[in-house]
């Protein structure tokens, strides 16, 4: 074990799995606020915009999947489909912001596309801009570092008699009977 001559251990030295740290909202907003901005500066229009936030939260989807398995689920993996959604609507949802999902539900009109809805919209002064792409970035990242890739999409619906928009997540997938049939063989 390294000690320093100050008597302290190295980086090296300390254990991987220290308890969840929480940053403060306000260092995230600050965060999040000069990567929409970095982002903005680099494009002509909101909807290459919003790619460069989905490419982004890609990468961090991808890390995350594998910081949680290992942290949450002692380096086991979801290999079913609708384990892998109750997964990122409770756990993958509760790390990022708290708590879980209001909603996780599949669509009535096509069986391979999945929505998580939650509470949530734009900020007016964001006009066009879904700064939620972001998130479908994350999930679709989670998504593919798991083996379902999938075409994930922000949107906001209106709610009657609210005065802001909730957020959907549309999760449609690739290969969907070729997951299906992978599915039925576990």
């Amino acid at each position: 074990m390294f000690q320093s001559k100050y008597g302290s251990t190295g980086i090296v030295d300390k254990p991987f799995r220290p308890g969840k740290q929480e940053v403060a909202l306000s260092a995230f907003a600050y965060l999040f606020s000069e990567l929409v901005q970095y982002c903005q500066s680099r494009v002509s229009n909101i909807s290459e915009l919003e790619r460069k936030l989905d490419e982004v939260g890609h990468g961090v989807g991808l890390r995350l999947l594998e910081v949680l398995a290992y942290r949450e689920r002692g380096q086991r993996r979801e290999t079913r489909l609708l384990d892998m959604l109750k997964f990122v609507h409770s756990t993958l949802w509760r790390y990022l912001f708290g708590r879980q999902a209001r909603d996780l539900e599949q669509s009535n009109t096509a069986e391979d596309e999945y929505m998580i809805s939650d509470t949530g919209g734009v900020p007016r002064e964001m006009g066009h801009l879904n700064p939620a792409a972001f998130v479908a970035g994350i999930v679709r990242g989670t998504l593919d570092g798991a083996g379902f890739p999938a075409r994930v999409t922000a949107h906001y619906v209106p709610v009657p008699g609210q005065p802001r928009p909730k957020t959907v997540i549309l999760m449609k997938f690739q290969n969907y009977q070729a997951i299906m049939q992978r599915d039925k063989q576990q």
